[in-house]
């Protein structure tokens, strides 16, 4: 692997704990150096760190939110 390549995952505690869990991607950056761009989405897709995983966790904290008031609405309701 380049050096350069090396150096820049290294600057990356993410980007070095994603290569040593998808060890392919060593190899993969070995032979094509001009796949780094492809690594890093891989990295964001691994960790669900793109926008779609952002909304969808969003969505979801909204919807247990909303869930929550209505339980206790139906609770004081009750009483």
């Amino acid at each position: 692997m380049r050096s350069t390549i090396k150096e820049y995952i290294s600057q990356n505690p993410e980007l070095q704990r994603f290569i040593r869990e998808q060890p392919q991607w060593y190899r993969e950056l070995s032979r094509n150096p001009n796949e780094l761009e492809a690594f890093e989405i891989a990295s964001l897709h691994y960790y669900k760190k793109t926008i779609p995983d952002h909304i969808a966790k969003f969505s979801n904290g909204v919807q247990m939110a909303s869930m929550m008031v209505s339980m206790f609405q139906a609770m004081n309701a009750q009483s």
